[in-house]
């Protein structure tokens, strides 16, 4: 747990990459791995990861994102993409593949199933994109501690045109909507302001309050 700490404090947003180096395969495999593995509500996992390394697609999206030059100088882009909406068959296919994963049918199991056939559906679109949403961002938490674990750096970006991005990486089409992309490199060893500047949180006495 020491380490990882170590490697939390190490992380920063890093504001100028190193376009020369580029991150290596098998570490960006873990970290998408990672948050494959990861939590979301219900297990749905309501969203997908794509992983933007061709660079005539990462130049693109640049102008639609603020003209940041992470998106073109890392070595690959992460877009986390959440449903749309939540549909009967989106929602039956991810408990028909527990059932064929685990290899039996559950009650209990069953009638959650029904309950939230009974209850996501009937939502309204937005509201049902907004939940998805929310669970892609616990997929980004994931990909920043498994990024510092790996020691490659990485910053999440939530200042882009969502609508260009979808038409650029044709999200529509998928029933998909951009909500947070994610550089992954290495930084520059100058010309970033942030890089050696103290790590600053507020300290746990603010932070957290004990309840017992």
């Amino acid at each position: 747990m020491s380490d990882l700490l170590q490697d939390l404090q190490w992380r920063y947003a890093t504001k100028k990459m190193d376009p020369s180096k580029a991150v290596p395969q098998d570490k960006v495999d873990r970290i998408v791995e990672a948050v494959r593995l990861t939590a979301s509500s219900s297990g749905l996992q309501p969203y997908e990861v794509f992983v933007v390394s061709n660079p005539k697609l990462r130049a693109q999206i640049k102008p639609h994102a603020w003209n940041q030059a992470q998106v073109t100088d890392c070595s690959h882009l992460l877009v986390f993409a959440a449903w749309d909406n939540y549909t009967v068959e989106r929602i039956n296919h991810m408990f028909d593949l527990v059932n064929t994963v685990r290899g039996f049918k559950n009650e209990g199991w069953e009638a959650y199933r029904q309950q939230i056939l009974n209850t996501y559906p009937q939502r309204d679109a937005e509201t049902n994109y907004q939940h998805a949403a929310r669970q892609a961002y616990i997929g980004v938490g994931t990909a920043l501690i498994a990024a510092a674990q790996e020691k490659v750096d990485s910053v999440p970006m939530e200042g882009f045109d969502p609508a260009k991005v979808d038409q650029i990486l044709g999200l529509n089409a998928r029933g998909l909507r951009s909500v947070v992309i994610l550089p992954l490199g290495y930084r520059a060893n100058e010309g970033d302001w942030l890089q050696n500047l103290e790590k600053v949180r507020r300290p746990q006495e603010e932070f957290v309050t004990e309840m017992a």
